[in-house]
């Protein structure tokens, strides 16, 4: 006898895309590139769904949209607001528990990568 249930992340690691962000003035004429990993906390589910059916799931190409679109949607000055706006966004989402997630600049400095990472809910 084996278990039937467990813990079910989604994970989206690497998602790049140019956002307006920042508050230089290079930044406040064009966008620039920023890298997103989520993780989506589904807590306790079937070890197999129980009709192999994309709607009864959390689809994630509908997940990677919706990153997109809110970090697109308008400039923001500060990542911690661009990164409050995706977390609380994505915890609406039907069936999550908890979100993580990590929003990095990549072009800010050419010796680093800047990031900051929200974790929210319940894991």
């Amino acid at each position: 006898m084996y278990n039937t249930l467990g813990t079910q992340i989604l994970t989206l690691t690497g998602l790049r895309f140019d956002a307006n962000l920042g508050i230089l003035d290079h930044e406040k004429t064009a966008p620039q590139p920023i890298q997103v990993d989520a993780e989506l906390s589904l807590g306790t589910q079937p070890l197999l769904p129980h009709d192999d059916d994309i709607n009864h799931v959390l689809d994630y190409r509908k997940v990677r949209q919706i990153i997109i679109t809110e970090c697109t949607a308008e400039h923001a000055n500060l990542l911690e607001t661009l990164i409050g706006k995706l977390a609380h966004r994505l915890m609406l989402l039907p069936g999550v528990l908890g979100v993580r997630v990590k929003i990095a600049k990549l072009e800010i400095f050419d010796d680093c990568e800047v990031a900051i990472r929200v974790e929210t809910g319940q894991w």
